[in-house]
């Protein structure tokens, strides 16, 4: 069996596995020094996402872009360690809280100590439901979805306004139209800084749907797009992700 084909039977059994993933190293930025993502993923409470087709669109959302390696791991139990987190230059929060209700005291510190000590921190839809007994993870968030409170009107077209211009993230971008769940009524008191936003027929209020904040010496970016891959592959969302991803990673978008 020569390296090429051991190579593809090791990483095809770790997907098999089902646990964690790493990609291949993309060649289309040759010599550049990639951004190191952990993308952290799991089961849903209810069969509302297809959550595994959900988690490989934004990895290969962030893989097209040549800047990124990513691990992608469905054990939150990766937090646990402090030696794996700090091979990462950003931790990417795709988890549907369901089969992970809490983390260890351990992984509670070393994610705060993660986005405290300057890296960063990406949430993406339904994520920020997560650890609901867990008040700090809120504050991380910014904004959090609570069950019963939060929610969202049917899934339909609606426009979404770039509301900050001046952030690398939104730098050029402009209106656009999302096919997705508009969330809404998400819970915090935190200062956050909205870069799109919408008005909500369900809420009957204008509501935030991406935004960035600082933590610590680290950076978050919430983005609450992405009901499913068709959601995630709208071209102004992929924008956001990819954007949003490095900037919470380094602090700019090159």
């Amino acid at each position: 069996m020569n390296s090429r084909i051991t190579r593809r039977w090791l990483l095809l059994s770790l997907i098999g596995l089902g646990l964690c993933s790493f990609a291949l190293p993309n060649r289309g930025a040759e010599g550049a020094k990639k951004i190191n993502v952990l993308l952290v993923t799991g089961d849903d409470v209810m069969p509302a996402h297809n959550w595994r087709e959900v988690s490989q669109a934004i990895r290969e959302v962030l893989l097209a872009t040549g800047k990124f390696d990513v691990r992608l791991c469905e054990d939150a139990g990766v937090l646990d360690s402090t030696t794996s987190l700090a091979r990462y230059d950003v931790i990417f929060l795709h988890l549907y809280n369901a089969k992970t209700p809490t983390l260890s005291a351990g992984a509670k510190e070393n994610l705060l100590n993660f986005v405290k000590g300057g890296k960063g921190f990406v949430v993406s839809h339904l994520s920020s439901a997560s650890f609901k007994e867990w008040g700090e993870f809120g504050n991380l968030c910014g904004r959090y979805w609570v069950m019963g409170k939060s929610g969202h009107g049917q899934r339909s077209p609606f426009k979404a306004r770039v509301v900050n211009h001046d952030h690398p993230i939104t730098k050029g971008l402009e209106d656009f139209t999302a096919d997705d769940e508009l969330y809404a009524k998400l819970l915090g008191d935190a200062p956050i800084n909205v870069l799109v936003q919408a008005d909500s027929d369900w809420s009957h209020r204008t509501e935030p749907l991406a935004f960035t904040r600082e933590y610590g010496q680290g950076r978050v970016f919430h983005e609450t797009f992405g009901h499913d891959a068709r959601a995630v592959h709208n071209p102004t969302v992929e924008k956001l992700i990819q954007r949003g991803c490095e900037w919470a990673a380094t602090g700019k978008v090159e």
